[in-house]
């Protein structure tokens, strides 16, 4: 692939597209980028390239002649090819993913022209031009930012460029979808934890996530791109009819964390509670005095609730087999509870980083709570925000059993 780019400010452009990635590829000979310098091609001794417009108005308009010397010299050095010459306008059709796609499909040479000042004479468009192109509803003081953006998109789906393949398909945009979120070391930071299934090694249930991930992310942050997606696969179907089915739940980071020191507005989200089939939540409410309580808000109204404990006996004594491993400031959380209408798309989750969060500010460094042992749903919940497992414990004087479960922060 060949992109010559035809514009007054070449040591920019060069400066930007010969260096990283795109820089190692024209040094492989796997692409050719080249900055020519319009001014080169005037006819006039002070290189004039713009003149006042006809009809009067502000600025100056580019003049067609320099731009057409241009674009026949750099076709007469390039001889035949598969060309398309390219006018960077805001006034042109929006570049996309899948124009690039074509472009790096169906051309072997793109001529970019950049405009400056108050636009270009209009003639060289209707003469020389294939296609006016831009990058978005807004306007730059010249075409090569844009000329830049529309190389960089091109020219990383070129084999060779990229290492592999994968780098482009996985990638926002490629499929019509958003990319999945995506994490490095450590593992965890600021009081955020990585996604346990991202550690377990299990493919199958990485690709399944991020797959979810990525339906999840593009209904919530580009619903007109959701719309138009086409299901490829029975996992895909499943997956869209689980997300229109809650499509009036709003977006997980919309959720926020409240404390409750009101009574009179935890009997009311108590009876929410006990609506959506909770009874044991009134054994927790039974000891709101001890404990501190927070509300977990969407614009929709309350996600959830929890309840946590800074000085729980129950859970400072040895544990019935195993042991706990982390020493520090602790703090049980003795209740957590998601609405039934919430839980999908992430919102336990993001419930339980916020209580997280607020624990480290407070400088908590260990969270421990307990579940019954018929919890399997809530035991593979804990896991995957990195809470481990450490044996049983013996609570409220030896009347119930938990099992035990601790998380460093």
């Amino acid at each position: 692939m060949r992109i010559d780019i035809m514009t007054l400010f070449p040591d920019c452009v060069e400066s930007v597209l010969h260096s990283s990635i795109l820089g190692r590829a024209a040094k492989k000979g796997i692409i050719e980028i080249n900055a020519v310098q319009i001014r080169d091609y005037t006819k006039n001794k002070q290189m004039q390239v713009d003149d006042y417009p006809y009809g009067g108005g502000r600025g100056c308009i580019m003049m067609a002649q320099p731009l057409k010397s241009c674009l026949d010299d750099i076709i007469n050095k390039t001889g035949k090819r598969a060309r398309n010459v390219i006018y960077l306008s805001p006034q042109g059709a929006k570049f996309t993913q899948e124009t690039a796609k074509r472009y790096a499909r169906d051309y072997d040479q793109l001529i970019l022209v950049c405009g400056h000042y108050e636009g270009i004479d209009e003639r060289f468009i209707e003469e020389c031009v294939d296609e006016e192109l831009s990058i978005g509803d807004f306007v730059l003081t010249g075409g090569e930012i844009a000329a830049m953006a529309v190389t960089d998109a091109v020219c990383r789906l070129i084999p060779g460029v990229l290492s592999d393949e994968e780098c482009f398909t996985e990638e926002s945009h490629w499929n019509g979808l958003l990319e999945y979120p995506q994490y490095t070391r450590p593992e965890v930071w600021e009081g955020r934890a990585v996604p346990e299934v991202l550690l377990q090694g299990d493919h199958i249930h990485i690709d399944d996530w991020r797959r979810k991930q990525s339906l999840q992310r593009t209904f919530h942050k580009r619903p007109d791109m959701f719309s138009k997606f086409m299901p490829q696969s029975d996992f895909d179907r499943k997956q869209i009819e689980r997300i229109l089915k809650n499509r009036d739940i709003p977006d997980p980071d919309t959720i926020e964390l409240h404390t409750v020191k009101d009574k009179n507005m935890l009997l009311r989200m108590a009876k929410v509670i006990q609506e959506d089939q909770n009874p044991e939540f009134l054994k927790a409410f039974t000891g709101f005095e001890n404990n501190s309580w927070y509300q977990f808000a969407c614009p929709m109204g309350t996600v959830g609730v929890a309840a946590v404990n800074d000085s729980s006996l129950d859970f400072e004594k040895e544990l019935m087999d195993g042991h706990w491993k982390y020493n520090g400031s602790v703090r049980v959380i003795e209740y957590f509870y998601i609405f039934e209408k919430y839980r999908t798309a992430g919102y336990a989750e993001r419930s339980m980083e916020l209580l997280t969060q607020r624990a480290k500010e407070e400088n908590i460094n260990v969270l421990r709570t307990g579940i019954f042992r018929r919890q399997k749903n809530v035991r593979k919940f804990l896991e995957n925000q990195n809470f481990k497992y450490r044996g049983n414990l013996s609570a409220n004087n030896g009347k119930v059993h938990y099992m035990a479960f601790e998380k460093e922060i």
